[in-house]
């Protein structure tokens, strides 16, 4: 090769490859689309953003993400997944049950993680735990499950236990697995012997109308049954239950490190954890029909000592050494 040709394919090179290298950095970041049913993010959602942090990614330079709230308006759902689906966002992040199902009618070929399902089967969300099926997978806190054990241990704390509420939220899943859920909430009410008093949320501002009711009719306790609305409104309803001095069963642990009584059930901050590795799979090519839905390894029973006292209960030591975790 002469020389002037040497040189003229070296500058050649020279040229392309300082353009080559700026296109690569202007690559375009994964578009990560999260719809959250609520109007802020939860303890929950903000498990699924230290997953993603664990994970390597950074928003805004490993990736990009696009946020939608439905403000609890089950009628919005649909619409903000359709325009998540226009921006043709990589993968859908959906907190809860509700907006997923609005997010498969917006799309059947964006990938679709949920993060603390219900009860995913029955909810006709995936076809099986094991294989999903579709363009869903995520990871469920097994709700209806869990009912009956939290009415036992409920009454295992209070003996004297007559009458207890159920505060539960009618749009919080499916129509099937609701049922499921008032069912069982019946169910294991009667076996313990306890009169129950069925007390509907539609939404945050019926809640103080919710606790007066319980009051009225001379509830002794309350139970909480599984809700994304009724997790998110923690803080307010630990208040209301403080202010009507009615002991409570909650489904986290979060109602009880604001003071609420006790807790049974997973961490839902480390099931949104795990969601991260199903948005991580699928950005790496995994087909979500193969992913199988992840269920807690681990459930937690957390007890606030200080709280049962301001409440005047004296709780069996049988039952405190049954918590994982006593608050004092």
């Amino acid at each position: 090769m002469r020389r002037r040709d040497f040189i003229a394919v070296i500058g050649g090179v020279a040229t392309a490859w300082p353009l080559g290298a700026g296109a690569q950095q202007k690559a375009k970041l994964p578009l990560i689309g999260v719809l959250n049913p609520g109007s802020t993010d939860t303890p929950g959602t903000a498990g699924f953003y230290e997953g993603m942090r664990e994970l390597g990614y950074s928003e805004g330079s490993s990736m990009a993400v696009e946020r939608r709230y439905g403000d609890w308006k089950t009628d919005r759902f649909l619409e903000l997944a359709a325009d998540l689906v226009r921006l043709k966002v990589d993968v859908i992040v959906v907190i809860s049950t509700s907006p997923a199902r609005a997010a498969t009618q917006a799309t059947g070929i964006i990938p679709i993680v949920v993060g603390g399902m219900a009860d995913p089967v029955g909810d006709e969300l995936i076809v099986s735990l094991a294989r999903p099926g579709g363009n869903l997978t995520g990871t469920t806190f097994l709700g209806p499950e869990l009912i009956a054990k939290r009415f036992g241990l409920l009454k295992a704390a209070i003996p004297v236990l007559t009458r207890v509420a159920a505060l539960w939220h009618p749009a919080a899943y499916g129509k099937r697995t609701i049922e499921g859920m008032l069912r069982e909430t019946g169910a294991a009410a009667q076996s313990l012997g306890l009169q129950l008093q069925l007390v509907p949320a539609v939404g945050p501002a019926d809640l103080d109308g919710a606790f007066a009711t319980m009051t009225r009719e001379h509830a002794e306790a309350v139970i909480l049954l599984p809700s994304p609305m009724l997790y998110g409104e923690h803080k307010h309803i630990v208040e209301l239950a403080a202010n009507s001095r009615l002991p409570a069963m909650y489904a986290a642990r979060e109602f009880v490190e604001d003071g609420g009584l006790m807790s049974y059930g997973a961490s839902l901050p480390d099931l949104f954890r795990r969601a991260a590795t199903y948005v991580d799979k699928v950005l790496k090519g995994a087909n979500p029909a193969d992913l199988p839905v992840e269920q807690p390894t681990k459930l937690e029973l957390v007890f606030n000592l200080k709280t049962a006292k301001q409440l005047g209960l004296v709780i069996p030591r049988e039952f405190l050494s049954l918590a994982d975790e006593v608050i004092e």
